[in-house]
């Protein structure tokens, strides 16, 4: 690898007049933690709610996508509105909507309830991610600290998985199912006067009107995709009205917002950074790792439970490999990409996680801690290293000016991922679970419908017939649920390999420009501007940018970019 020299300076000023980077850091950091305890924190607790509220199949669905659903349809519309009404302004009013969101999701005695609040968990998520992204883009311009930034923020995200489940766990065990939102309203009385207090203001481009009606076009469309796969997903056929009608509606809605953006003079999104080849493959392996991954993780955890037998608490500990493999991921991520390249980290990333996919198809009806925790050390790890190296690559191919749209990009590639992946797997799953249920010994073909349904409801049903019918149920519902469990793997590990081929359209070396627009806040700018070019020959890629930029007839000159080579590319010694 070669080693960098860059001539020694003041550290550059955070946007915002001089707020220590590294605290907003944290601050940003508290933020994740806070959604991603939300993300992970209900799993545990389904099969305890389903008992006490007894919601339907497709209640159930909602209960559990409607927050990344409304997320997802919901991040351009704020992730843009940050960039002009300020990026700090739209993160406090999600942390209030959050808190608001958790209490109503808390005390929710009806599947009705509960859905509506975790849609307007989704509205106010949608008001934190973008946020939290464009704001880190922001503060952290030189690309080198923004990759250890985008590794600590990884790793938070992390541990906020990691905590979800135990304490989920740990709370549906001593309290109840409601709890599990309850956590979030102290997480809000600490963060609001601290984002409050620490977090600096910054915005993007502002020229011209924000535009309204984009953002509500994007936001239909986004939505009315995602409602159509999750119909999809529940079984509806594909051509059915309430399955093809939101699909084909969303699919128009943003064939349409494209097609505006390009003709609008100042464009809510800037359509040009999908002409990057690195910035619409990191999108697209985003979408793929979370459609292949997200819905495993949701009939993991009713492995544990319903196959195995474990406990909330129990489940919660069996994550905590996964997890923290990701967290080692997040830390290591910065150096990793340094040394290797954006191409070789998320290829590689791609194939370490399918292979931990496969060996969990050994996974069978009895429990095997050993091969479960190597296959989750794995996962978590792969994953991890995929998610950030397309995330960092992602962000550093778009400029300050459009972080907010960049950043809502791709979190929405992350979100839309994540629900199509619920849908596609959960149909995948459902399409080789339910045939085992049919034609079982002693049990009427009503029951046998019922039972294919769901692994709870099957254990339900057989408990109602009793007697050696309902045993042969039971044993046929296991076996249906491993066989169909299997099948889910395969067609995962087929997309993540996917993923790996769509990998080699990357970089191949980490490349460190300086932005040739300065931070996007003027007192950042004007402290920026202050810093004296040594005399000298110009030693590092900042300088040369500098350099560059300040000849006698002012014209700019794009900035030149620093390679860092990966170990054993082929590149130049190291010294």
């Amino acid at each position: 690898m070669s080693r960098t020299n860059t001539a020694p300076a003041r550290p550059r000023a955070a946007a915002g007049g001089g707020a220590n980077r590294w605290v907003v850091l944290v601050v940003l950091c508290v933020s994740l933690l806070l959604v991603a305890l939300d993300a992970t924190i209900l799993h545990v607790a389904v099969p305890s709610l389903t008992e006490d509220l007894r919601p339907g199949s497709t209640e159930l669905l909602w209960i559990v996508d409607a927050y990344p659903l409304v997320c997802a349809s919901l991040l351009i519309l704020f992730g843009t509105l940050g960039d002009r009404v300020g990026r700090r302004r739209v993160l406090l009013l999600g942390y209030a909507l959050f808190g608001v969101a958790s209490a109503v999701a808390a005390l929710a005695t009806e599947p009705s309830v509960l859905i509506a609040a975790r849609a307007l968990l989704g509205v106010g998520g949608a008001m934190i991610m973008p946020a939290t992204l464009s704001i880190l883009r922001a503060v952290f311009p030189d690309r080198r600290e923004r990759a250890t930034a985008i590794g600590i923020w990884t790793a938070v995200a992390a541990i906020g998985a990691a905590t979800g489940p135990v304490l989920g766990g740990f709370l549906v065990e001593h309290y109840w199912w409601g709890s599990v939102f309850l956590i979030n309203i102290p997480l809000m009385a600490l963060i609001l006067p601290l984002g409050r207090r620490l977090l600096p203001e910054s915005r993007g481009a502002a020229d011209g009107p924000w535009d309204v009606l984009g953002a509500l076009m994007a936001a239909a469309g986004v939505l009315g995709c995602v409602l159509g796969v999750k119909r999809a997903g529940a079984g509806d056929p594909l051509l059915a009205l309430p399955t093809a009608g939101p699909l084909l509606l969303g699919a128009v809605l943003l064939v349409l917002f494209a097609r505006r953006q390009k003709r609008r003079p100042h464009p809510l999104i800037d359509t040009g950074l999908f002409a990057r080849p690195a910035f619409t493959t990191s999108v697209g392996c985003i979408v793929l790792a979370m459609l292949a991954l997200v819905g495993l993780e949701l009939i993991a955890v009713q492995y544990l439970q319903l196959v195995l037998g474990l406990s909330p608490l129990e489940t919660g500990l069996r994550l905590l490999p996964l997890t923290f493999a990701a967290m080692a991921a997040g830390a290591t991520g910065s150096y990793t990409l340094r040394r290797i390249g954006p191409r070789r980290m998320v290829g590689w990333g791609f194939v370490l996680t399918a292979g931990a996919v496969l060996l969990l198809v050994l996974m069978g009806e009895h429990d095997r801690p050993l091969l479960l925790t190597t296959g989750f050390v794995l996962l978590g790890f792969g994953l991890q290293t995929t998610l950030f190296s397309a995330y960092e690559s992602m962000l550093s191919e778009a400029p300050p000016r459009s972080a907010g749209g960049a950043a809502a990009i791709g979190e929405t590639s992350y979100q839309l991922g994540a629900g199509m992946g619920i849908a596609l797997l959960g149909s995948v799953m459902n399409a080789a679970y339910a045939p085992g249920l049919r034609g079982v010994p002693g049990v009427p073909e009503e029951a046998g419908r019922a039972a294919s349904n769901s692994l709870g409801e099957a254990y339900k049903v057989a408990d109602q017939l009793g007697g050696a019918a309902g045993g042969a149920l039971h044993q046929a519902a296991r076996q249906s649920f491993v066989n169909g469990l299997h099948v889910t793997l395969f067609v995962s590990a087929a997309l993540l390999l996917a993923g790996a081929l769509m990998a080699l359209r990357l970089p191949r070396v980490m490349e460190c420009p300086v932005d040739p627009e300065g931070p996007d806040d003027p007192e950042a700018a004007e402290a920026e501007g202050a810093r004296k070019v040594p005399d000298g020959p110009v030693r590092g890629a900042e300088d040369t940018g500098k350099a560059g930029s300040s000849g006698a007839s002012g014209a700019r000159v794009p900035a030149t970019r620093e390679a860092i080579e990966p170990a054993g590319s082929g590149g130049r010694p190291a010294h």
